[in-house]
């Protein structure tokens, strides 16, 4: 016998979320674009693909970013 709760629709998060979510996707990518070569290095990404992911919109995040 099963007695799991009935499954709702996820809802998608509030303006205010979404809005708050865009702005820290923001901020992480000014954080990478201003890490060192050497920090880069070390995560291995290239100056390169920092500077192209800090210049993203803000909107165009991942997937798996997503809530």
């Amino acid at each position: 016998m099963d007695h799991a709760l009935p499954r709702t629709p996820a809802r998608r998060p509030g303006f205010l979320v979404r809005l708050r979510l865009q702005m820290t996707h923001a901020r992480h990518r000014r954080r990478l674009r201003d890490l060192s070569d050497h920090i880069l290095d070390d995560i291995g990404i290239s100056r390169d693909a920092a500077e192209r992911e800090a210049a993203r919109p803000v909107w165009d995040v991942p997937r798996t970013w997503r809530r």
